[in-house]
């Protein structure tokens, strides 16, 4: 069984389509971001926690205040750190609207029975992300802990707020992102692109590339946070294999 022919479009209309789905998705991270916006001093003591947590934990004061501050150079600084905030603050409040797109545009290319998984597959998109924000948040005061202390004691470390709070975003937003592999995998196969038996083939130079790719994603480039982030993504590999497995087991016992 193939998708319902109804459902089959001409390129310029998987355009168009592609076009609508995009509008919708910026129009929803702007709205995330205007919220970010009013919401960014509640916001910015939330990134600023893992830092907190290894100043306290150092048992050392800020040689310029209470010890959590950042220290601004550039007058333009925390105007650009806002806009930082707002930008990246939408993007994830809108993740769940940015799955919901994501299926649209590809629910034409299913079979009939597959596109009623549209509920669980942003349900498990949003809990995967959440997921990886959640990890990311939790590893950011150790590999703030490594970071400092490689460069030896004679190093006193103090952070601008645009360096620190991209450190931080980009940190969330990588293990959001990679928490989002075994979807992926999931879909590909669905679509036909992969087939289990292909994923096991390339096994270990998907393990090297995961490694490789995490090594980019992150941008402390530290050993812990390289671990914790290419452990869940290489077992979420494993998990895509069983799936695709046990999709391919019913249909044939369906036949």
């Amino acid at each position: 069984m193939v998708a319902n022919e109804k459902d089959r479009m001409p390129l310029l209309g998987h355009l168009q389509e592609l076009r609508k789905r995009l509008l919708i998705s910026i129009i929803s991270i702007c709205i995330g971001g205007i919220a970010c916006w009013f919401l960014y001093d509640w916001i910015l003591e939330l990134l600023l926690e893992p830092y907190c947590q290894i100043r306290g934990a150092s048992g050392s004061d800020s040689i310029f205040g209470l010890g959590c501050e950042l220290l601004v150079t550039d007058p333009l600084e925390p105007f650009s750190v806002r806009l930082t905030i707002a930008g990246y603050g939408g993007l994830i409040l809108s993740v769940p609207m940015l799955l919901w797109q994501t299926w649209r545009f590809i629910a034409p290319g299913l079979l009939a029975k597959e596109k009623k998984w549209a509920i669980p597959f942003v349900l498990s998109g949003l809990l995967l992300f959440i997921a990886g924000a959640v990890l990311a948040y939790w590893s950011i005061p150790r590999a703030l802990d490594f970071l400092v202390d490689i460069g030896g004691p004679d190093l006193v470390s103090v952070f601008s707020p645009s360096k620190y709070i991209g450190f931080v975003i980009k940190m969330i937003v990588a293990f959001g992102i990679g928490f989002e592999f075994p979807l992926l995998l999931i879909f590909l196969q669905l679509l036909g692109v992969l087939t289990p038996s292909a994923l096991r083939r390339s096994r270990r130079y998907a393990i090297v590339g995961v490694v490789a790719l995490v090594a980019v994603l992150t941008p402390s480039g530290d050993p812990f946070t390289l671990v914790i982030l290419s452990v869940p993504m290489i077992l979420f590999y494993e998990i895509a294999i069983l799936v695709g497995s046990l999709r391919n087991r019913k249909m044939r016992t369906e036949a």
